[in-house]
């Protein structure tokens, strides 16, 4: 299996990232720098036969072209794409940056950047990879604070809307690539320990990543453009 994984460096995307080169797969593991990220470098030097490491800034043209012709230089093909790269401006500051009285423009428009529009890009990029290998899958991770049938708060707004707004852009997507044998599908990886996350998180980023991996394996071409949790039930959008 070849995997490309963006915000690889920590959370949930270096756990997804350990995981796939655990069981043998290739990976292409994407992160703003990758030379600062020091579990990463760790894991370059386990496995370097199988893992590429790349800076991507999915906020950047010219970072996503690159990035796509280092992973065509290593392989004529991928199988899995995991958007995972997002932002949670200000996460466990205890700042009130998403509530209403604070929030600001620039705020707004760094988060919907990374979290809806970046992923959305970097799919495009990577199509023709996806296309050619073995029954290409995009997997986007989103979030229960994403779906309007939930949403019962203000606080975070551009979090929120900014995964509102991916669940609309690669389930547009899964509309156009579904018909090229591809798969889209969005996934919930609950509340998980993390910088992102925090202390008080009910679930560890291993049991995510096992869950997302597992899902990715088994998904069937109905379930394109579904909105799921890592363990594969539904979410409301």
């Amino acid at each position: 299996m070849r995997v490309f994984i963006t915000g690889a460096n920590r959370g949930l995307g270096l756990e997804l990232t350990r995981q796939y080169l655990e069981r043998g797969d290739h990976v292409f593991a994407a992160s703003r720098n990758p030379t600062d990220a020091a579990e990463l470098q760790q894991l370059h030097q386990q496995y370097s036969d199988r893992l590429v490491l790349l800076p991507l800034d999915v906020t950047n043209a010219a970072s996503i072209e690159a990035a796509v012709q280092t992973v065509r230089n290593n392989t004529d093909a991928l199988d899995v794409l995991i958007n995972n790269a997002g932002v949670y401006p200000h996460a466990g500051s205890g700042d009130a940056h998403q509530r209403l009285g604070q929030l600001t423009h620039d705020d707004a428009i760094e988060t919907m950047q990374v979290n809806a529009i970046g992923p959305l890009l970097v799919s495009q990029a990577l199509l023709p990879l996806l296309r050619a290998g073995r029954k290409g899958r995009i997997l986007s991770i989103s979030s229960g604070q994403g779906s309007l049938t939930w949403k019962a708060t203000g606080d975070p707004y551009h979090y929120s809307a900014s995964k509102s707004a991916l669940n609309m852009y690669m389930r547009s997507l899964a509309a156009e690539i579904g018909h090229m044998g591809l798969i889209s599908v969005l996934v919930d990886p609950g509340w998980m320990r993390t910088d992102m996350g925090g202390d008080h998180a009910t679930q560890e980023p291993a049991d995510s990543a096992r869950g997302i991996i597992r899902l990715a394996d088994q998904l069937h071409a109905e379930e394109n453009g579904s909105f799921v949790t890592w363990q594969g039930q539904p979410v409301p959008w």
